[in-house]
């Protein structure tokens, strides 16, 4: 049942006990509705429209706070209930993730809570610290790093093991790396991977655009596109529906192992600033 933690999907990142899924794990998006072509030539026309309004929507649209809660499924299993916000204070950004088990996931003690400060630059997000607690007795699957960027290193403790690296540009913690996503969507940029922090050592995750789809949600018909992530060498692929119209918000994340879907993420509620 536990993978490690760059394939649980803690914040988003999901276990039993659930936090937000880093890109194998870790991400996000959204407003592309499809359009049925009547033509060749009206399928031009209306690829070409779409990809216009969309770039316009993301261009158009700016990091903004939000609140967001989530529904935990683990193999058809309601689990957790995770609860999000991101805070802006002066000019970093506070991103914090908490998660409270639900129907049977109450056997376990595990009631993970994660925060990641960062700040926002023209090159992206740079992580500045990030802590984890599973909310037991236990600290090893805890976290508590500093990234030094005038330094170049990143120091601290990592799931009971010490962590003191050189740090390369564009590195990203379990949480950072979904807001990362976000920003690089909102200046209409496509990633294709990014660098996680794992540990001692930093793991690679590849994104691929996959496709686009509406959701049926609590909060409404939201129009999003869909997200493929996977870390290098992994059998799990960890998909994420996100909302243009919401910031590129997730409305939706899974996690398949080949053909099995280990775990989802759904949207109950989200509010933006």
């Amino acid at each position: 049942m536990r993978n490690s933690r760059a394939e649980r999907a803690g914040a988003l990142h999901c276990t039993g006990a659930g936090v937000l899924p880093r890109s194998d794990a870790s991400a996000l998006l959204g407003p592309c509705a499809s359009v049925v072509p009547r033509s060749r030539a009206g399928a031009l026309l209306c690829a070409s429209l779409a990809l216009v309004a969309v770039a316009r929507t993301a261009c158009a649209d700016e990091l903004k706070p939000f609140r967001a809660s989530y529904t935990w499924v683990w193999h058809g299993l309601t689990v957790a209930e995770s609860k999000l916000q991101l805070q802006q204070k002066d000019d970093t950004w506070v991103y914090q993730s908490r998660s409270e088990p639900r129907g049977i996931g109450r056997v376990m003690s595990e009631r993970p809570v994660q925060r990641s400060v960062m700040r926002i630059t023209e090159a992206g997000v740079q992580p500045l610290s990030y802590q984890a607690d599973d909310g037991t007795s236990s600290t090893k699957r805890d976290a508590n790093v500093t990234f030094e960027w005038s330094a170049g290193r990143v120091t601290g403790v990592y799931e009971d093991k010490k962590v003191d690296m050189s740090l390369s540009p564009g590195v990203q913690d379990d949480l950072s790396i979904q807001i990362a996503l976000m920003v690089a969507l909102l200046r209409g940029h496509t990633p294709d991977r990014f660098s996680l922090l794992d540990g001692n050592s930093v793991r690679q995750y590849r994104y691929l655009r996959e496709g686009e789809e509406t959701l049926q949600t609590p909060i409404g018909s939201i129009a999003t596109i869909i997200y493929g992530s996977q870390k290098e060498g992994s059998p799990r692929v960890t998909r994420f529906w996100c909302a243009p119209s919401h910031g590129f918000i997730p409305m939706k994340v899974e996690q398949k192992r080949k053909d099995e879907i280990e775990w989802t993420m759904l949207i109950e509620s989200v509010e933006r600033d």
